[in-house]
Parts: structure tokens; sequence; C-alpha cells
């Protein structure tokens, strides 16, 4: 083990405290089946030696390089932790082969076990990381390893069969972009500092894997994708993977054991303090506030806490989402926020800690939307402490949709025909914004006004979605007070198709009124959803509809905390596609992935009293 020192004493002076910090790079640490990990350790120190005693660690076991712990090892070691970062297997130098988070569970608990034997680490560790690093942490806690003792996963990759990979049996093709550039995005974003991870055999094959990354376009278009027809088979591990993950809807151990099917397995999770973080447009939003919070909290003691924010992947250091623009308190002190919670779950120190409120949410919203210097719509929002999620107080308020294009709280009392549109797969809604992440160039991010503009490829005019003919919108009339929606968004339908499969897609828009920055008014994203129909009955087992046969479908958007002004509207669009944050239904029902048809669907929308479509928001009073 090489000691090299890092950061000399001018860490201390901004710290406070008396360490250096003092790195061992590319430590080889065994597995259970022999596969070594490579892993770089950052001690503190003095005088350029490592510090004597033992010290509690925090571990970052990531897909991205371990370089990556470096700029966070310069907050803590100089505070006295130990910063371990380590490759998962097949990334980066460590070996075996790599497949999403499968092998983590047995990895971590061996991670925990060599920590344990080692003399200079105190006997308590805890865990960071965001999307798949945080995915990472709970693979580690399925294991119930030794000596871990808190954990604070951002973002995580989680429950993927259910939602943030397959959407209710859609696919998300932000993953297919991931694995096209083998988790290295085209702005270098996943290796600051560090070189691309291509697993190819030789340097002429790492660079036809390179060039992946300018083909994902190309790729999307072109879909589905078979084995063998694209260079990604110069990467087997990565192909393999891929088009089974594309292929594979039913949600069955595939998913499940997955290795961060946290609701599946919480009885297997270890009882320990955790910090979940998420935000409003995070891709994995869902499943931190909806799934691993709910489902800890009841299956364990330990104190389980929330934080939302206004944030896109990975944001939490910003104020702005997309074109929103929630104001300077919206960014979180990110450093001093976890190091608080570590001081006291791995040193004892009492900070105050177990005491906070176990909800923290940022409300969007409230703002004077004007134009920011930056150009974004100016949001506004505050954060508010809360004692539960989802709100005790909450009013769940149905609001129903109406042949005339109103939503109403008023359920339907006359008949109504029903809403029927075309659904072309040729022709698919595009993303503009939403909870998306590992993109690439393949959609923005975030809120974003929902028009076309000629930037985004898959835009074929500059009109607004509104005005699509396969996009059928229900608004509320102008608010007369505002409305403050904060809590889980699921909306209820009854469809019917001439297809045997297709799908069905809801967007929750805030309707702005014009003002004198934006003359136009702005349509903002706040939440979206999508169920695959032949998912509608099971997430486990498909079933194909018949033709003209009406059915009940129930699909949950991502929540939100958002208040919708006064002179706002609040609006529904339901559709069929939105493409490419999800794979597009063919309509035909062929296997998934395999497909070789399409056809033009008929999709109904009913809206009668006994077919009441609606949307629950989750109202605050």
């Amino acid at each position: 083990m090489r000691l090299v020192p890092l950061v000399a004493l001018a860490a201390v002076a901004a710290f406070g405290q008396p360490f250096e910090i003092i790195s061992a790079k590319g430590v080889k640490v065994p597995m259970r089946d022999g596969v070594t990990l490579t892993t770089d350790i950052y001690f503190p120190g003095r005088n350029g030696v490592v510090a004597p005693g033992r010290f509690p660690v925090i571990l970052e076991r990531t897909p991205y390089g371990s370089h990556v712990v470096e700029p966070w090892a310069k907050y803590f070691v100089p505070q006295g932790y130990i910063a371990i970062g380590q490759n998962v297997r097949g990334r980066y130098g460590s070996g075996g082969h790599w497949f999403p988070l499968r092998d983590d569970v047995n990895d971590g608990y061996d991670m925990a076990k060599w920590l344990g034997e080692q003399p200079w680490f105190s006997g308590k560790f805890g865990t960071v990381g965001t999307s798949y690093p945080g995915g990472t942490q709970h693979a580690l806690a399925l294991s119930n390893p030794p000596y871990l003792a808190t954990m604070i996963p951002v973002d995580s990759m989680s429950n993927p069969g259910m939602y943030g990979l397959r959407h209710h049996g859609a696919f998300e093709l932000r993953f297919f972009n991931w694995t096209f550039c083998f988790g290295n995005s085209p702005s270098g974003e996943y290796s600051p500092g560090g070189a691309a991870h291509y697993p190819g055999d030789s340097p002429a094959t790492n660079g036809v894997l390179a060039n992946l990354r300018n083909q994902v376009v190309d790729y999307v278009k072109a879909l589905p994708l078979r084995p063998g027809t694209s260079p990604l088979k110069l990467a087997p591990d990565y192909e393999n993977w891929l088009v089974e993950a594309m292929s594979h809807g039913d949600y069955d151990a595939f998913w499940k054991n997955s290795g961060v099917d946290v609701v599946s397995n919480s009885d297997k999770y270890k009882d320990i303090p955790v910090y979940h973080v998420s935000g409003w447009y995070d891709s994995w939003g869902l499943q931190v506030a909806n799934l691993n919070y709910l489902t800890l909290k009841k299956a364990k003691k330990s104190p389980q806490r929330l934080i939302m924010g206004p944030w896109t992947h990975g944001g939490q250091r910003v104020s702005f989402s997309g074109e929103a623009e929630f104001g300077p308190a919206a960014a979180l002190d990110f450093e001093a926020f976890r190091i608080r919670w570590f001081d006291h779950w791995l040193k004892g120190t009492d900070n105050g800690v177990e005491r906070d409120a176990p909800v923290k949410l940022f409300v969007m919203g409230g703002g004077d939307a004007h134009k920011t210097p930056q150009g974004r719509l100016y949001v506004g929002g505050a954060w508010r402490d809360e004692q539960e999620w989802p709100l005790a107080r909450t009013a769940y308020t149905p609001y129903y949709l109406y042949r005339d294009g109103v939503l109403r709280k008023e359920k339907p009392r006359t008949a109504s025909s029903p809403t029927t549109y075309l659904f072309d797969p040729n022709n698919p809604v595009p993303t503009i914004g939403g909870n998306v992440s590992s993109e690439g160039p393949l959609m923005p991010r975030g809120a974003a006004d929902q028009r076309c503009r000629k930037e985004l490829w898959t835009c074929k005019d500059t009109l607004p979605l509104s005005a699509r003919n396969d996009v059928v919108v229900f608004q509320t009339p102008a608010l007369d007070r505002e409305v403050e929606v904060t809590g889980p968004l699921v909306v209820n339908l009854w469809i019917s198709s001439n297809a045997p499969d297709t799908d069905f897609t809801a967007k929750l828009v805030d309707v702005y009124p014009p003002n004198k920055d934006f003359p136009n008014g702005i349509e903002f994203n706040v939440a979206d959803g999508i169920v695959r129909a032949r998912y509608r009955d099971s997430w486990e087992k498909a079933t194909l509809m018949h033709s003209g046969q009406i059915y009940p479908v129930s699909l949950e958007m991502y929540p939100t905390s958002l208040r919708f002004g006064k002179g706002h509207r609040i609006r529904l669009d339901i559709s069929s596609s939105n493409f490419p944050r999800f794979d597009v239904n063919p309509n035909t029902g062929e296997p998934l992935n395999r497909n070789r048809r399409w056809r033009i669907a008929e999709n109904t929308i009913y809206h009668d009293p006994e077919h009441p479509s609606h949307i629950v928001l989750p109202v605050i009073p």
C-alpha cells in the first residue's frame, strides 16, 4: 500500500482540524470468489504520514471510477474520517464481470468484513453516493453487513422493475444512453478528472465502443435493439444486460433479485438510520419518497429521514431545475448536511440530528414569474419541516376529466361521449423535460416549457405539445386562489383501444398566465407517468387487450410539492407516448423489444358517470 500526501495543511485552516490527507490508491480488496476490487483510501494524516489511531470510515462503491471520491474526501478526511472509494466489479480495474448491482449485495458485505480486519478502522462506517452509488448502498444494506452504522443514499437507483428503469411496463431510454456510453456521458459528467471506462480487449475495440456515444440517437430511432446489430456486441456484458432489460417487462425474479429492490426485500435490509435524499425532478424521486422511505419507515425501528428538494438528478447544490429558478434557499449546503449526520451516527456527537423533523420538503411556487438573468422563470419556493410523508392533513381531491376539456372537482353526472385519438408510433410525442438523468443527447431534464423548439431532435415544429391531436388536454379554469399540491400523484383512467397493446401517458402541467417577461405564458411540466396496457392488471404478468373493451388503468406519476398560483391553471395531458423518456409502444402486442411491425392505434378515454376518469391531487388545506 503506497501512501501519498494529497492535501496539505491548507485543508486544516479551512476546517479547523489537524489532519492532512494521505492517499493509498489502487488497493486490491479480495471478494469471496477471489475477484479483487480496486479501491482508493484517503487517510487522516499529520506531517506527511497517516495519523495514529482508529477512525470511522465513509465509503462509496461506484461504477464511475474511484477517483470520484477525491472531491468529497477533501471535506471529510480533515475532520477525522477515512474516505474510501471502491470500483464495483468489472469497472475501472476491478475484476469480474459487470452486471448492474446484482453482485453488490455480496461484494458490499465482503468489503464491510474486510474493513473490520483493518487496524485503522474504528468499527463504524457510513456510506455516500448518488444514483448508481445510491443503489450500491441499498444493495449493501440488503446484505445486513457488520459495522454499517448509517447511510445517505442520494437519488438512489432502486426498485428498477417498478419505476426508474422499467416504468409500469415501459422502458426508460435514458438507460440506453447510459449503456451506449458505458456510464460516461458525452459531457464527461460520470468521470470527472478520470479516463472513460471502455471494456474492449484492445485500443482499436475501445475506439469503436467510444464512438457509440455519437450514435445513441440513431440507434434509438432504429429500435428495437437486437443482439449483434450494433458495436455493443463487442462488450457482451453490456449488450446482454441491455437487451434483457429492454425485453423483460414482467416484474419477477429478474427485477426483484436485482440487488436494489428494497420493497420486495425489506426484511433483509439492515435496521440502521438512513437519510433518503432526492428531488421533485429527479429520475428516482418516486422510488426514494414513495417506496424506499415509506417501506423502511414501516419496517424498521431506526430513524428514517427524508429530504425532497426542487432538484434534478444530483442537483442538490444548485437552485434551479431546467428552466425554473427557485431562489438561493433551494441550494443545499451538501457537505455540511452530510457531515452533521455522520458526526452524530459515526462519532456520537450530540448535535441535535435525532431531534430534527423526519421530513423536510421544498414547496415550489409563490414566485413572481420574472425572467432571471439566466433566462429562467422565477418559480420561488420555501423549505418546510413535516412529521410524515405523505402529509397527514392531505385532502386527496379527485379532479375529473370532462369531454369539453375542463378539469373539474365535480364528478360527471350526465352521459358523455368518450374522446378518441390516433396514436402513431412513428410520430411520438416528444419529451420536453421531466424526471430524467443519464440522458445525454436524448432529451432535456427538469422543468421545461411544453413547447417544441428547433434544438430538440424529436421536434418537427415549434408548436406547443397541446396543439397535437394525440395530446388530449384537460385543465381547470384560472384559479381564483392558490392551491398547494404536495404528495403522491395518481391518475385513474377508463380506456379502450383497437390495438392488443398500447400505452397511456399522463403529465401534470402548471400553466402560467402571460406576463411582461413571458408574454406567451409558460406551461411547466410538474410530473409525468406511463402505463403499458398489457400490465394494467398485474405488474408480474402481461395480458393483452380485446379491441373496444373498456378497462380501468391506474398510473402513478412522480410526487411533487407545488403551489399553483392564483391565475394559473392546473392541466392534465393524456396521450400514448413520451419519447424518448420511454420507449414507444408499436401497438402490436408482440414480445417487448422484439417487434417487427407497428400500427396506428385508436385509443379512447372515457369520462362519464360510469367511467369517471380523474387525477387525485394531494391538496394541502
